[in-house]
């Protein structure tokens, strides 16, 4: 019997990934590069070189791909893209059906991701859940009696665009994205700043190195430094995870989820982050909640959203 071949591909604001693989999200082999910063045409450039050779060499089936930002299901109409320029209303799932001649499902990427842990990954089991990445950028997948919610038809449960308490402000009462704050370029960012990390931090040595172009390596060092017991990097990990809760109790208030699975290159850091996550949450959760709900790493982590689209390209709309 001939194996039935997809291929799952996720378009992130740092990294691209493109996955072959089977019907039930088994990946045989991945192809992944960080382009820097490109606009859209230049990832369709890679995009289209990459599948192609995957198609020379197997018979594919279908597409699936997770995106990394706001777009209209029904279509795979693109509404933007937060991280890199050219995808405004962009058919994206056009696209990838008139260049490969391949049906094609398009959804969200942390919904993607969602998807996957759901089926192969940290969720298995639950009734309700919700799936969030702390990455590039932060985003959002609610799942509810094992069917992803998409609100409008635009998408739902964005985490990381709901408002928060801005500490880094000097005017009283300022808000902003959460993802500004406790993102992983946002947390590059803030420690590359002259000034921002003191001299006397572990940090200080290790900012010398760190850019935007290295979100994942900079969370790293931060959860490093937290491990020595630095005082500044446990209070800035204290301020990104006490944010993120705020975030999170929301969530948790207006969907009532049983658990929660967090994925994406922050999110590596590990107990380090997570016991703080776990600690400000139970602080802040409503009463309702509390006792109620449990919150998980992700178990596939990097191969959440390409496991998450071979499953939706090969007919998985049981979760649409």
């Amino acid at each position: 019997m001939t194996d039935t071949y997809y291929l799952g591909v996720e378009i992130g604001g740092t990294k691209q990934q493109i996955c072959l693989g089977y019907a039930d999200g088994t990946i045989l082999e991945s192809t992944d590069v960080r382009l820097g910063q490109v606009k859209a045409p230049a990832i369709l450039d890679w995009i289209r070189d990459t599948v192609r050779r995957y198609q020379a060499r197997f018979p594919i089936a279908g597409i699936g791909v997770g995106f990394g930002g706001p777009l209209e299901l029904r279509t795979g109409r693109i509404l933007c893209s937060l991280q890199v320029e050219g995808w405004k209303d962009f058919h994206l799932n056009d696209w990838f059906r008139d260049t490969f001649g391949l049906p094609c499902v398009v959804a969200n990427d942390t919904f993607t991701g969602g998807v996957a842990e759901l089926h192969r990954g940290s969720g298995i089991g639950e009734n309700t859940l919700f799936y969030t990445n702390i990455g590039t950028g932060i985003g959002g997948g609610l799942f509810i009696n094992g069917r992803g919610y998409d609100g409008s038809g635009f998408g739902a449960a964005y985490l990381g665009n709901t408002l928060v308490p801005d500490w880094r402000a000097e005017a009283p009462g300022a808000m902003t994205r959460m993802e500004l704050i406790c993102s992983g370029r946002s947390i590059a960012e803030r420690l590359s700043q002259p000034g921002y990390v003191p001299t006397t931090s572990a940090l200080h040595a290790l900012g010398k190195r760190l850019s935007d172009e290295h979100t994942e390596r900079s969370a790293r060092e931060l959860g490093q430094a937290v491990s020595l017991g630095d005082t500044f990097a446990c209070e800035e990990l204290d301020r990104i995870a006490r944010t993120f809760s705020v975030s999170l109790v929301n969530m948790l208030a207006l969907s009532g989820v049983s658990a929660v699975v967090i994925g994406g290159g922050v999110a590596k850091m590990g107990p380090a982050l997570f016991d703080r996550i776990e600690r400000f949450t139970d602080e802040l959760a409503f009463s309702a909640n509390k006792g109620r709900y449990h919150i998980r790493p992700s178990r596939l982590m990097d191969e959440a959203v390409p496991t998450g689209a071979l499953i939706l390209a090969a007919g998985g709309q049981e979760f649409l």
